[in-house]
């Protein structure tokens, strides 16, 4: 492990391995949160579920007691956008969307991926904010894989890529001053991912980057502000809110995206390095 280009942490292929199986844990844990989602349900009981997922599998979640956060999953249903803390009395309803944003740690990598989900029967518009919101995420990440492949990507390649995609879906906010990050030996590292700007500007996508590409969008006003609990983050207009995530790394044959089951093969076809077919099959 090196660093390059600010303090961007570049990590080996072994290490980058290992950050595999922490991204499978948090897929799986995503998986059975995604299919416990139903009216009724609280996001307490979809953070017992997190919790017990990780730890079943010897890891940690990497949330609890990240500067005090007290739970091992932020569950942000509709104006929430990102960061709220799950509870007992907040209970999911017919209509709603959760996004649910999930980080294990194992042997000392991180994992990290967040999905939105609707509750029920959901109206179509949303539903579309969601895709939009997934296909952006997609879109950076296949940008960062060209970029890295073709030895001309810089980092707001991806963020072009990502609003690009967003805009041509439809006429929804792009939330400022939270994004994308790197991620390795801790959760939060160089660099952050805009989620919006001009291409070929900044550091150059390079084999041993891992990357959490994270849009976050809104069915009105991108402007947000945080609540008393200083954590959770909601729109100022209190529209509707979609946020996803993926955990990639570069390497010399391509991008890996490590909390996808099938490593991203699916959304990015060839693009996906030639180790993926020896992965552990999708649980």
């Amino acid at each position: 492990m090196r660093r390059s280009q600010l303090d961007i942490q570049l990590k080996t292929p072994d290490q980058i391995e290992k950050m595999r199986a922490a991204g499978l844990v948090v897929a799986d844990a995503l998986r059975r949160m995604r299919e416990a989602v139903a009216p009724g349900v609280s996001t307490a009981d979809l953070d017992a579920i997190a919790e017990s997922t990780i730890r079943a599998a010897g890891a940690v979640p990497s949330f609890q007691g990240y500067h005090g956060f007290p739970a091992s999953i932020c569950s942000s249903v509709n104006e929430q956008v990102v960061h709220a803390i799950p509870g007992p009395d907040q209970v999911l309803r017919e209509g709603d969307l959760i996004s649910i944003d999930c980080g294990a740690v194992l042997d000392g990598w991180h994992g990290d991926a967040a999905i939105t989900v609707a509750v029920g029967e959901v109206a179509p518009g949303l539903l579309k904010m969601v895709a939009v919101a997934e296909d952006a995420m997609w879109a950076g990440i296949a940008a960062a894989a060209r970029g890295a492949a073709n030895g001309r990507g810089r980092l707001t390649d991806i963020s072009h890529a990502v609003e690009t995609t967003v805009r041509k879906g439809g006429r929804y906010g792009i939330v400022d001053g939270y994004g994308g990050h790197g991620i390795g030996t801790e959760m939060h590292q160089d660099p952050h991912v805009l989620n919006h700007g001009r291409p070929h500007k900044g550091p150059r996508l390079v084999p041993g980057m891992a990357l959490a590409i994270e849009p976050m969008i809104t069915m009105g006003s991108p402007r947000t502000f945080e609540l008393a609990d200083g954590w959770t983050v909601v729109t100022r207009d209190r529209s509707m809110a979609a946020h996803v995530e993926h955990t990639m790394a570069l390497l010399d044959d391509g991008v890996w995206v490590l909390t996808a089951p099938d490593g991203g093969r699916a959304r990015l076809g060839d693009l996906v390095t030639a180790r993926q077919p020896a992965d552990s099959p999708a649980r």
